[in-house]
């Protein structure tokens, strides 16, 4: 039995660190990387609080008044000002009004005062700012933001792992066997990259309708074209190598080569590959939903309230598009630069 690898001049011939390992301290040393990191981190935090309903969960509750500004832009207190002393203005001039010679019913007004003033009627105050403005019912549009991160988190997460488990699985099989089986994988490859990708994402989400699950299936059944062209090179560079001639020589099964051997050295792929899907998806989402074809109209996504923000910036209420783009910008360019350090960390030849 061989004994296990050592670093020079280790003390006491301490084993060397993994590769994993290894690319963890130089991710770490990165300082955008770690900083990327925590934003990704927050980011899908406020997910899974928003899924467990201990955030936003009252996103629907109209708490302002229509098109509520920002709070950061202007102050309540003149606002609240302003709108009371119009309010007292106009019934000043409504007092002083004679309306007995134009309303017959006008001297049973104080009457009816009086009944409706015993009858107790709940009514909600609507706020005149909120933190991030409001949209056309008046509903937090920071509460949007955070619900809708949800769903296109969710979906680029999801469809992100289908395709990339997709992908590898083929990629496995058409460059370890190559042959028939190789030619086959490559027919179906070369139908898929045929059509251009948003008319084939397109032309299923009109086929299949909306809903958060069909837009998954489509991106992840859709999406694997990629991947599956670098693991089957990866796979055709590796079936060679020595490591994998030597399993076989001593009687190790095909699958044991294949995803006990040769997939945990191409697992660094596999993850930047993955990395890169989740913010193509995301991407895919918003687009898909702005036109009408992602998630229905009941749930919220970054890409329904983008839809809603381009008719209110005719208003000039360009709050909610910058709210809804800020959140999608910062998340995509995170995930972005993360994953370009994950791909120098794994594979030092890049640098």
């Amino acid at each position: 039995m061989s004994e296990p690898a050592v670093i020079a001049g280790a003390p006491g011939g301490a084993p060397s660190p993994g590769l994993w390992r290894i690319a963890w301290r130089r991710l770490l040393q990165d300082r955008l990387a770690v900083a990327c990191m925590l934003v990704v981190v927050a980011y899908c935090g406020v997910m899974l609080a928003s899924a467990a309903g201990l955030v936003a969960s009252d996103w629907e509750r109209e708490v302002g008044v229509t098109y509520a500004a920002p709070a950061f832009l202007i102050s309540l207190h003149d606002v609240r000002d302003e709108e009371a002393g119009g309010a007292i203005s106009r019934r000043a001039e409504f007092d002083a009004v004679d309306l007995s010679d134009i309303d017959p019913l006008a001297p049973r007004y104080d009457e009816w005062r009086r009944q409706t003033a015993d009858v107790d009627v709940e009514s909600v105050e609507r706020s005149l700012t909120l933190p991030l403005g409001g949209d056309q019912w008046g509903r937090d549009i920071l509460r949007k933001t955070v619900k809708g991160s949800e769903v296109s988190l969710t979906v680029g997460l999801a469809a992100a792992l289908i395709a990339t488990l997709i992908g590898t699985l083929l990629g496995a099989l058409a460059g370890y066997w190559g042959g028939r089986v190789n030619d086959l994988l490559e027919w179906l490859y070369n139908v898929f990259t045929s059509i251009p990708y948003v008319l084939l994402i397109l032309a299923f989400a009109a086929v299949l309708g909306r809903g958060m699950l069909t837009i998954i299936l489509i991106l992840g059944l859709t999406g694997w074209t990629g991947v599956y062209r670098l693991m089957r090179a990866e796979y055709l560079k590796h079936r060679e190598r020595e490591y994998v001639l030597a399993a076989r020589a001593i009687g190790v099964g095909h699958l044991t080569r294949m995803f006990g051997h040769i997939l945990p050295n191409t697992s660094h792929v596999v993850l930047v590959q993955f990395s890169l899907l989740v913010v193509a998806f995301i991407k895919t989402e918003v687009i898909l939903s702005f036109l009408g074809l992602g998630v229905p109209v009941e749930v919220v996504s970054w890409g329904t309230m983008l839809a809603e923000a381009q008719n209110e910036l005719v208003m000039g209420k360009w709050w909610q598009l910058a709210v809804a783009g800020a959140a999608m910008a910062v998340l995509v360019t995170a995930i972005s630069l993360l994953t370009d350090a994950m791909r120098d960390a794994l594979d030092p030849k890049l640098r």
